[in-house]
């Protein structure tokens, strides 16, 4: 995407809370430094507008906030602008509730909310209807889960769920969210040769 195109109303939200452990159990996961880095660079790479990181948590919020003050305004900013320039995206919401809210205002319209799924089945979109959407330039949020993937609540609550990634074999179907992410905005906003 060139720099002088028009901004996509495409934002991405990596949630914390409310995902699923192994067991099924609705909790709040970890968050990762490399997450918010590598999730920010694939938005800034594919013209994403907004990086949201959805935590309740107050001590992950104040790491999140020291990070980026590091990258945005601090030594990292200055060593690194293309780091700054992706986590100049990033904006905290404490919950999906403030998230929806958020995008909607920044919008001026409630945003069509896909959810990723390592699981196949609920209201599902393709990819191709998913690409015609967001050519067609409504707003759109994509929801990715951490943990285990995103709660039954979330994905009951959004307006479709885009297909899993799946390798040849499908008996392990484990990446991380920081690829899933890359891959999915590949697949909706990639150019092919």
């Amino acid at each position: 995407m060139q720099s002088d195109a028009v901004p996509l109303a495409l934002d991405v939200a990596l949630v914390h809370y409310p995902v699923v452990n192994k067991t099924g159990e609705t909790i709040g996961a970890a968050l990762t430094n490399l997450d918010l880095h590598d999730i920010a660079r694939a938005c800034r790479t594919f013209g994403v507008g907004r990086f949201y990181v959805v935590t309740p948590h107050h001590d992950q919020q104040g790491m999140i906030r020291e990070i980026l003050a590091h990258w945005r305004t601090g030594h990292g900013a200055r060593a690194n602008p293309d780091r700054s320039a992706a986590l100049a995206l990033v904006r905290i919401c404490p919950d999906l509730d403030s998230l929806y809210a958020a995008v909607t205002a920044e919008r001026g319209q409630r945003p069509t909310i896909l959810a990723t799924s390592a699981r196949a089945g609920g209201k599902s979109w393709t990819f191709d209807r998913s690409k015609s959407a967001i050519a067609a330039g409504g707003p759109m949020l994509l929801l990715f889960g951490t943990a285990w993937g995103l709660a039954p609540e979330v994905l009951a609550g959004v307006d479709g769920v885009l297909p899993p990634i799946v390798g040849p074999d499908i008996s392990y179907n484990h990446i991380s969210v920081r690829s899933a992410v890359a891959i999915v905005l590949d697949r909706l906003l990639g150019i092919r040769s």
